[in-house]
């Protein structure tokens, strides 16, 4: 997500182009820029690429002062235009435009409920649901801020929000915190952004995190916090693999650098999975910060081993198991020069599905290597995530089926470690109050929802089935 609060110095629609590109890591499948000029509200969206979808043309129509948008991975409801972002909702109080970033845990009990009081939706996603709430709440509310704040208190699970009404442009991030959102400001403008990366894309200064649980307005009269709304008894549980996977090499979170991070998982991997070698490589773009981390404390050499097709998307965030398959044959290709002869550390972010640990193994090895030693900067993912990863069901989990020893005669490689989960917060300097490990440990911080919003796939593994304990 991105927002901005500007002045007639700064064009919204342009600013959030460029926060976008900088967030399309996070969501390739749709975008979408809703302009607010002097209360009337105009939005342009459509399936594909910021640079796709967004055209100079289109850009310069939409003029105003204010502005929010979206890039979207979907996670809970299908990859159609339909449920593409920010919502645009008109009610007797005006317009509302909201996007969203996470899952929500009650989604689906508060979609029926709205829906036996007569509630007609457009969409399959739990945004909706947001937006109907906040809608609801605004008409006896005095201010939309306070219609956000009884909204967060109905709402469960994870949610970043940006909310522009025809005055006001409004951040809001759930009592647990999964999901990152940030603060700057450009000259007398405010922006938000999912990561820090996307204010720098626009020429804006960090400002600070949002706190979990907190709202901030933006509006004619200022900036206004509000930090009590929400209960204080909830621990705070942002998505451990952001740091793995999901953010930008650049972005900072919380007061923890991602490139750091990953860094660190690297030497921790050298520490507790040594072995003997001639390089260490990693796969692009989140297991290469690993692999510099594992060389470092190796004394490996690193080289560039595996040349990514920057044109290309993220294979994790691809809607179908076919596309995700496909992408990985398009989009890596291994440097024969440095691989031929060598006994090789390869290190990846992550195995969730399975889909591509074998096919990078095969190319390694087609490309002359003698050894493959495979790395994860991860835990074994074991457990669905019901707060925005796209790990719906234990189905589709390969650890869950197979011990490690298994996955590593499957992926062909030589030997296989993970990164230990105890050693997650280690990874993170210690520095962080709480993260959310539910994927790799199954303790959710929230209740675990009985029943989901449609998504795209399931598995056909029971979520109390019993795991074959890991060595």
């Amino acid at each position: 997500m991105f927002g901005i609060y500007g002045d007639d110095a700064i064009s919204p629609a342009y600013a959030c182009y460029n926060g976008l590109l900088a967030l399309q890591h996070r969501g390739q499948e749709s975008c979408g820029i809703s302009v607010n000029d002097r209360g009337v509200i105009d939005s342009y969206k459509n399936m594909g690429l910021v640079s796709e979808v967004f055209n100079k043309d289109i850009l310069n129509r939409l003029k105003g002062q204010m502005a929010i948008a979206h890039v979207r991975y979907s996670t809970a409801g299908g990859s159609v235009r339909e449920n593409s972002q920010p919502l645009v909702m008109r009610y007797i109080k005006g317009a509302l435009a909201i996007a969203h970033n996470g899952n929500l845990t009650n989604a689906y009990e508060i979609r029926r409920e709205l829906e036996h009081r007569g509630a007609i939706f457009q969409t399959t996603i739990d945004s909706e649901a947001i937006a109907y709430l906040v809608a609801r709440e605004r008409i006896n509310a005095d201010t939309v801020e306070e219609a956000v704040a009884r909204t967060m208190n109905q709402i469960e699970g994870a949610y970043s929000l940006l909310v522009m009404s025809p005055q006001k442009l409004i951040a809001a991030r759930d009592p647990h915190g999964f999901r990152p959102l940030c603060m700057g400001k450009i000259g007398n403008s405010v922006v938000f952004a999912s990561e820090s990366c996307a204010l720098a894309a626009c020429g804006a200064e960090f400002v600070r995190d949002i706190e979990p649980g907190e709202i901030v307005v933006v509006d004619e009269t200022g900036i206004n916090s509000i930090k009590d709304n929400c209960p204080k008894n909830k621990k705070k549980s942002l998505c451990v693999f952001e740091y793995i996977y999901f953010a930008r090499t650049d972005s900072e979170i919380d007061g923890i650098s991602v490139y750091e991070s990953r860094k660190e998982a690297g030497r921790i991997l050298a520490r507790e999975y040594p072995v003997d070698a001639d390089i260490v490589i990693g796969v692009p773009e989140s297991g290469i910060d690993a692999a510099i981390g594992y060389s470092e404390e190796s004394g490996i050499p690193y080289e560039k081993g595996i040349v990514k097709n920057g044109y290309i998307g993220r294979t994790f965030i691809k809607p179908t198991q076919a596309e995700r398959a496909n992408s990985v044959k398009l989009k890596l290709n291994p440097l024969t020069s440095v691989l031929k002869g060598k006994r090789v550390v390869v290190i990846d972010d992550s195995i969730v599905r399975g889909t591509t640990c074998d096919r990078i193994v095969k190319m390694l090895r087609s490309a002359g290597a003698t050894e493959v030693h495979l790395r994860i900067s991860s835990p074994p993912f074991i457990w669905p995530c019901y707060y925005g990863t796209d790990i719906p069901s234990r189905g589709e989990l390969i650890a869950v089926k197979h011990t490690i020893e298994e996955i590593c005669e499957l992926t062909g490689a030589d030997t296989l470690g993970f990164l230990p989960p105890e050693k997650l917060s280690e990874m993170l300097f210690n520095k962080t109050d709480g993260f959310c490990d539910a994927c790799f440990s199954g303790r959710y911080p929230t209740a675990v929802p009985k029943k989901t919003l449609e998504g795209k796939e399931r598995g056909g593994v029971d979520y109390d089935q019993k795991i074959t304990k890991k060595c």
